[in-house]
């Protein structure tokens, strides 16, 4: 099928751009750490009960050795540390503004694959992925807040700790998929992206149960789970971003490179901006929507 990879990966643009705010929810009532803990352990349950029916196991175990070594990396580096990140930047900066940070995960992506896996890309592929970063410039440096006082609208507040945030998640982001296309393809040919995903949670998950029995934070965990909202939100998010759209992400990996891919995913704060208006009541300006549309553009000379 033509154009199979960029299909797969605007559906899990759609997938990730509705999970966010199910997360971003979640996380102001309970607190961003307690969320993403709570959605590893809901995205495992969901992977293994889908193994269970497809394959009649509930893990991997087949995978080879270094295969479970780079995607438990891969988990490790995005699942844990830069969601810990995306989620503080997602309370800090708001679903719109810490999603575009995030989509820098994506020339960070390609440089990488460029550097450590030996991607090439050709000149108008580079250009596009400067324009895709010269449109989530402008949109982030944007300070003009008069018309949204005017309109009686949200203005989203960009401070230092929430571009840090964001830098953070970026980072996360890029390095766990790269490291996720060297260990799906392990052995010769790509391994199943649902798979690939649960070995990525499986390792996320005991790298917070860790960090929360270090940290003696298990009474937030208790407190969030009693918040009913608070879990609807973050179980609902868990089903439609690391279930579904974490391992069609995974899946793109098998038709694109890895900087195409990323680039294509980083869609997700132009999605956004529609959920800014009407559901946060947010300000969004001219010059962030050309920001959007400019990003676009570089994401067309990319797959063009």
């Amino acid at each position: 099928m033509p154009f199979l990879g960029e299909v797969i990966a605007v559906t899990t643009v759609l997938c990730w751009t509705v999970s966010v705010q199910f997360f971003g929810a979640a996380s102001k009532a309970v607190g961003s750490t307690s969320v993403n803990i709570i959605r590893i352990f809901v995205a495992l349950i969901l992977f293994s009960v889908f193994l269970f029916i497809r394959d009649g196991v509930v893990l991997p175990l087949h995978f080879p050795a270094k295969a479970w070594i780079y995607l438990s990396l891969s988990g490790i580096v995005g699942f844990f540390i830069g969601d810990i990140f995306l989620f503080k930047a997602l309370v800090e900066l708001g679903p719109r503004v810490a999603m575009l940070m995030h989509s820098l995960a994506a020339p960070t992506a390609a440089v990488i694959g460029w550097l450590f896996l030996s991607e090439m890309y050709s000149m108008h592929q580079w250009l596009g992925i400067i324009v895709t970063l010269a449109g989530v410039g402008i949109v982030i440096l944007e300070r003009d807040n008069r018309k949204a006082r005017k309109a009686k609208r949200e203005v989203s507040q960009i401070s230092l700790k929430g571009i840090g945030y964001g830098i953070g998640a970026m980072a996360g982001q890029a390095g766990g998929f790269v490291l996720s296309k060297v260990g799906m393809q392990s052995g010769g040919v790509y391994l199943d992206a649902f798979s690939a995903t649960q070995i990525r949670a499986v390792a996320a998950f005991i790298c917070f149960v860790l960090f929360f029995t270090c940290t003696h934070k298990w009474r937030n965990v208790r407190a969030a789970i009693g918040n009913t909202r608070a879990v609807t939100y973050t179980v609902v998010g868990a089903f439609i971003g690391p279930f579904i759209g974490v391992s069609l992400s995974l899946m793109t990996l098998h038709y694109l490179t890895t900087g195409v891919a990323s680039t294509i995913l980083s869609l997700v704060p132009i999605c956004i901006i529609p959920f800014s208006i009407f559901l946060h009541n947010e300000h969004v300006s001219l010059r962030a929507i050309c920001g959007a549309v400019i990003a676009i553009f570089g994401v067309y000379l990319l797959v063009a």
